[in-house]
């Protein structure tokens, strides 16, 4: 009997509820129903702000699932997105699920070559795509065998002037000729309905595709207060592209809990973000470290936060103690950690404090708060050691991180092979504890940790101190061979400012945050830090760069 199929037990019955399958338009439909006058807000990639209805919204997606069908859409084709976070995208989330067809949102931050790739190896049949992105377009979809069209998200009078885009039409056009009613399909809940590539840091990006079922059951684990906690009193701006794993969900969250959302486009910088946060009351937001570093900048330059704005969650990497007591001493915003995978759909661990550590002391609740959060409902935890066996749920004690449950891969498309363990897991690829209470803290990516002198030496909680220094804007650690210890901690460091602190003053600093044998053994400076598609440090790059570093 399969583990993930099990039958009834001996003399068991079967529940006499209705059998309805979990579908992702039922979002949709609900908020257009008993939502109607909720806004969906977006800063167009045209320019001006638009303003649009979960009511009017859904009726465009109808539109847009009839085009499809007259495009010869059918079930199970894939239908790609290269743009940003807007109306337009919503409407394509929705629409190329309904139909039984697969939303394939392509990341315009992969190369081209990767690019290329992911559009050939999915078999596109449609591409949509944001102005923005139209040389990218142009470039990377040339010679696509499966590619039948190439629709600009746009209306007539920005119509894209490009020499190698002249076949594409626009949106507004493809949507305006059809019927705003569309008669839904109903089909099996485990149907695919969206697919996102990992950023393939090694090797070819590999497709996750997740289904109808999934993607509800984590909507619903978004909304829980415990995580996202989205409801009808919040304006909701995700920060993160809709690019990158859906969002985190908050395209089919916001529909389920009734909330605004206020999509930002293009501009993402600490200024813009700010702007369209006050001017639109924002409540919460989510996004990636380098985000919220910036809107700190801007925060402070102004002297305020957004005047709506309470929380903010922070995922894709690691959250400093710095940026944390930045939001939540000096401007009362609420800071949340939270961590997942693109092969979970991605919510794994969102932290929130449980009320015996929100009277605990500042010192003490910073402690809990840099891990990376409490584990979801939903989402089974375990970490083991080399050989497979589960390790003490201790806090202590480092292990392999693995993953299982309804809204987390268990293969990869087209791959032909299971991703999983022998006994059923998803093996995460990082090294993390797991305390009594459920907080997960992850140590390093396993290709990461430092191994020094027979011990582990965490890169991310190395990088997260050095940040708290006021002459560190930006950190990465790498491990550097030594002929006793076998790796020793290299600090790769972009200043702030032009002043540049010595290895013996940023170690003085370091020594009152994290083990003495942790110190850096070097430090150097560098103009910048490569990062990948998703804003996370590319560390293969640092180790090629400095691969013949030597020490002193």
């Amino acid at each position: 009997m399969s583990r993930e199929t099990p039958g009834l037990l001996p003399g068991a019955l079967h529940g006499l509820m209705m059998d309805r399958p979990l579908l992702v338009v039922p979002l949709l439909q609900y908020a257009a129903q008993f939502h109607s006058d909720t806004e969906v807000v977006t800063r167009s990639v045209e320019g001006p702000i638009h303003r649009t209805t979960y009511a009017e919204l859904y009726r465009r997606t109808q539109r847009l699932a009839n085009a499809l069908i007259a495009l010869g859409i059918k079930p199970g084709d894939r239908v790609a997105t290269l743009a940003w976070n807007t109306w337009r995208h919503m409407e394509l989330y929705f629409a190329v699920a309904g139909i039984g067809a697969i939303c394939h949102t392509i990341n315009p931050r992969l190369s081209g070559e990767q690019m290329r790739y992911i559009i050939d190896h999915a078999e596109d049949r449609l591409l949509f795509f944001d102005l923005t992105f139209a040389d990218a377009v142009a470039e990377n979809c040339k010679g696509s065998p499966s590619l039948l069209h190439r629709i600009a998200l746009t209306d007539n009078a920005h119509r894209p002037n490009h020499p190698g885009l002249s076949d594409v039409v626009t949106y507004e056009e493809l949507i305006g000729q059809h019927s705003d009613t569309f008669d839904w399909p109903e089909f099996d809940e485990n149907t695919a309905a969206s697919l996102c590539y990992t950023s393939g840091t090694t090797g070819n990006p590999k497709g996750v595709l997740y289904s109808h079922r999934a993607l509800v059951l984590h909507s619903f684990a978004c909304c829980l207060t415990s995580t996202m906690g989205l409801s009808t009193d919040d304006r909701v701006l995700p920060v993160v592209p809709m690019f990158h794993v859906n969002a985190w969900g908050v395209p089919y969250a916001g529909p389920m809990s009734g909330a605004a959302l206020v999509m930002p486009g293009r501009d993402l910088d600490g200024p813009n973000l700010f702007r369209l946060m006050d001017d639109e009351a924002v409540t919460c937001s989510q996004g990636v470290p380098t985000v919220w570093m910036g809107l700190l900048t801007t925060m402070r330059e102004k002297g305020r936060k957004p005047k709506s704005l309470q929380r903010v969650l922070v995922g894709g990497a690691a959250a400093s103690e710095m940026l944390i007591d930045a939001y939540e001493l000096e401007f009362g915003i609420q800071v949340n950690h939270a961590w997942g995978m693109t092969e979970m759909s991605p919510l794994g661990v969102v932290n929130t404090l449980k009320p015996k550590f929100q009277k605990k002391p500042r010192a003490e609740q910073m402690r809990q708060k840099l891990k990376q959060g409490r584990v979801v409902y939903g989402v089974e935890m375990r970490i083991v050691d080399e050989a497979g066996t589960p390790l003490a749920r201790d806090g202590q004690t480092p292990g392999n991180l693995q993953v299982r449950g309804p809204w987390i891969a268990k293969s990869y498309f087209k791959a032909g092979t299971s991703a999983l363990t022998p006994d059923g897991w998803f093996d995460t690829g990082d090294i993390a504890t797991l305390d009594a209470d459920g907080y997960m803290h992850i140590t390093d990516r396993a290709k990461d940790v430092i191994k020094s002198g027979g011990e582990w030496i965490s890169s991310v909680d190395l990088e997260n101190a050095a940040l708290g220094h006021p002459q560190i804007a930006h950190a990465a650690v790498i491990g550097i061979p030594h002929p006793k210890w076998q790796e020793r901690p290299l600090l790769i460091c972009v200043a702030r400012g032009t002043a540049k602190p010595s290895l013996e003053e940023v170690n003085a600093f370091l020594a009152t945050k994290v083990p003495k044998w942790w110190l850096p053994e070097a430090i150097a400076f560098v103009d910048a830090i490569p990062l990948g598609a998703t804003g996370k440090i590319q560390k293969s790059k640092l180790r090629t760069q400095f691969k013949d570093f030597k020490a002193g």
